[in-house]
């Protein structure tokens, strides 16, 4: 009865704790994580907006547009992974290849983080949604989990390759410069595409996103 007892409790701690096993697998495969779940150590940005609570990176924005949150160091090649969790309508972004200063989405390179499906963005271009090299390269739809749900998503990087896996599945890949060969999407300049290495950060707009498991391999 007792060793029955044990097991279940381990049953139900894998079923109800998959993050912090996912984080240890990562770990194993030579991934470091950049989260240390206790605060922002490591990290540059608006510490006001981006908070720590709960072993997560909360942007609770009080007005205005929440700001940037970036990693201290840089970046070039890399595998990234993360977990996020929209709440309805939320728009961020993850800045790749980025200086400190400017619009990420044009001088590195921003990956849309957005609740696609909210009826207020039926509007959108096909280079705006969740997942899409922001102004460049378009993501497949379809692959969000419900808005409240934990979302796993990796994006790796090989300049100027790039290939994004949402919940298992990929819903972009692509080279981001042949891509804009002859213009961009958006029909705007993106001199960030050349970049090969920047910051890695969490572009903020406005709205309540949490964020956790965040671990990175260079390659």
């Amino acid at each position: 009865m007792a060793i029955r007892f044990w097991k279940r409790i381990t049953f139900l701690c894998i079923v109800f704790s998959p993050s912090l096993h996912s984080l240890a697998q990562d770990t194993d495969q030579g991934f470091t994580p950049l989260f240390n779940e206790k605060n922002l150590d490591g990290w540059l940005g608006n510490k006001d907006s981006y908070q720590v609570k709960d072993g997560m990176i909360v942007i609770e924005p009080k007005g205005g547009g929440g700001g940037n949150l970036f990693t201290e160091k840089e970046y070039g090649d890399f595998i990234l992974r993360f977990e996020f969790q929209l709440t309805p309508g939320a728009n961020n972004g993850l800045g790749i290849h980025a200086p400190l200063e400017g619009d990420a989405a044009y001088v590195g390179k921003e990956i849309q983080i957005l609740d696609s499906e909210h009826p207020k963005y039926s509007t959108l271009q096909e280079y705006q949604y969740h997942g899409s090299v922001y102004g460049v390269i378009a993501a497949k739809r379809g692959f969000l989990k419900q808005v409240g749900e934990w979302n796993q998503q990796e994006v790796i990087v090989q300049h100027p390759k790039i290939k994004v896996i949402l919940n298992g599945e990929t819903i972009l890949e692509g080279d981001y410069l042949e891509a804009s060969r002859n213009g961009t999407l958006d029909k705007k300049d993106h001199p960030g595409l050349k970049r090969s290495s920047g910051h890695i950060g969490f572009l903020g707009h406005g709205d309540v996103v949490r964020f956790r498991n965040i671990a990175i391999k260079e390659l």
